[in-house]
C-alpha cells in the first residue's frame, strides 16, 4: 500500500530546498531579477513593424526558391565548399592522429601526453566562426582561410576521440607485443592501431559530415564556400536565391549523412 492511500493523508513531493526562508527568497530575488531584466530591453515599437515587414518578404522569398538566376554563383560555391571540406578532412585526420596517439595516457610519457593535451584543448577551446576570423584576418578572405579553420576544427575532434579509444583498448594485445620484445612501433603497428583502425575511419567520416555544415557557417565570415555565397544573396535581398542555396546544403548533408552512415555500419 503507498502512502497517497492511507486514508486522509497525501503525499507530496518533499522539497528542492527544505529552508522555507532560503526558499521564498530566492523565488523572490528570480522574481524580481526577471522583472528588472525585462524591464532593461528597449522595445521599439517602430523597430519591430519594420522587422515584421521585412520577415514577411524573407518568408515570401523562401517559399519560392530560385535555382537559375544565380546558378553559375551556386554551383561554384557549392563545389568550393566540397573541395574545403574534403581537403580540410584529409589534413586534419593525418594530423590528428599522432596528436590522439600522444594524447593517449597508456602509450606515451607524461611530458608528450601534457603536450598533445594542450594542443586538443586548445584547438577544442574556441568556435570554428571565432577561428575563422582570425585566419580571414591573417590569411584574408577566401577558401584558404576556411579550409585552414575546418584544420584546426578537426584536429580537436578526433585527436580527442582517437584518443579515448585508444585508452580503452584491450591491453592484452599490447602486453603480449611487449613480451615478444617488440619496439613501440611495433607494438603501435600491430597491437594498438588494428583496433583502432575501424573507429578512426568511422571518426574522419563524422569530421566530413561536420566540416561541410561549417563551411557553409565560416562563408558567412568571408572564409569561402557556399557561406560566401549565401551571404552575397542574403545582403543583396535575393532572399528566393538564398532559400535555395539552404535547400541545396540542407540535401548535400543529408545525401552525406546518408553515405557516411552506410559506410560505417559496414565497418561496424
Amino acid at each position: 500500500m503507498t502512502q497517497a492511500t492511507v486514508a486522509g493523508r497525501r503525499w507530496s513531493p518533499p522539497n528542492l530546498i527544505k529552508n522555507p526562508w532560503l526558499r521564498w527568497g530566492l523565488l523572490i530575488g528570480a522574481i524580481v531579477y526577471i522583472v528588472l531584466a525585462v524591464q532593461s530591453v528597449e522595445v521599439n515599437p517602430a523597430r519591430i513593424a519594420r522587422g515584421m515587414e521585412r520577415g514577411v518578404q524573407i518568408l515570401a522569398g523562401f517559399i519560392q526558391p530560385n535555382f537559375v538566376s544565380r546558378r553559375t554563383n551556386i554551383i561554384n560555391g557549392l563545389i568550393e565548399s566540397l573541395v574545403m571540406t574534403v581537403v580540410a578532412t584529409a589534413i586534419g585526420v593525418v594530423i590528428s592522429v599522432p596528436i590522439g596517439i600522444g594524447g593517449a595516457r597508456n602509450l606515451v610519457p607524461l611530458s608528450v601526453y601534457l603536450v598533445c593535451r594542450l594542443v586538443i584543448a586548445l584547438s577544442r577551446t574556441f568556435q570554428e566562426v571565432i577561428i575563422a576570423i582570425l585566419f580571414v584576418v591573417m590569411l584574408g578572405f577566401g577558401p584558404l582561410a576556411g579550409v585552414m579553420t575546418l584544420v584546426f576544427g578537426s584536429i580537436g575532434f578526433v585527436s580527442k576521440l582517437l584518443a579515448e579509444d585508444i585508452e580503452e583498448i584491450d591491453a592484452d594485445q599490447v602486453e603480449a607485443m611487449r613480451a615478444t620484445g617488440a619496439s613501440w612501433i611495433q607494438m603501435l603497428t600491430y597491437g594498438v592501431l588494428p583496433q583502432v583502425l575501424p573507429r578512426l575511419v568511422g571518426l574522419s567520416l563524422y569530421r566530413f559530415d561536420i566540416n561541410l555544415r561549417e563551411s557553409a557557417v565560416i562563408g558567412i565570415v568571408g572564409a569561402g564556400g557556399i557561406g560566401a555565397t549565401l551571404n552575397t544573396a542574403i545582403q543583396r535581398y535575393e532572399y528566393n536565391t538564398a532559400s535555395a542555396i539552404l535547400l541545396l546544403i540542407i540535401a548535400l548533408v543529408m545525401a552525406t549523412e546518408l553515405v557516411s552512415s552506410a559506410v560505417r555500419e559496414r565497418l561496424q
